[in-house]
């Protein structure tokens, strides 16, 4: 993982925010890439009905957070540095 040097002016409370959107932002990307692969179909078996079916994109956020939480595809980090160099800049 790449860190931040300590040359940046922000403070330490704005990096924190920064990181937790760049984290939100690879959520959403991974429980849209989670959709499109038909993870949140059902495919019988519990036949819960419309019920199943308005849950089930909760259920596929939660899975794309963990993995997210578990290091992700990267996303994270590389737009963590955009957001910072682009809030630096300003």
């Amino acid at each position: 993982m790449i860190q931040i040097t300590s040359n940046t002016t922000l403070p330490a409370a704005r990096l924190n925010e920064l990181r937790e959107t760049a984290q939100q932002l690879e959520t959403t990307f991974t429980t849209e890439m989670l959709k499109a692969a038909g993870l949140g179909k059902s495919v019988g078996g519990l036949n819960g009905g419309i019920g199943e079916e308005q849950f089930s994109s909760f259920r596929l956020e939660q899975h794309a957070a963990a993995l997210v939480q578990a290091g992700g595809f990267g996303l994270t980090e590389a737009l963590f540095q955009s957001l910072v160099r682009s809030e630096a800049q300003t």
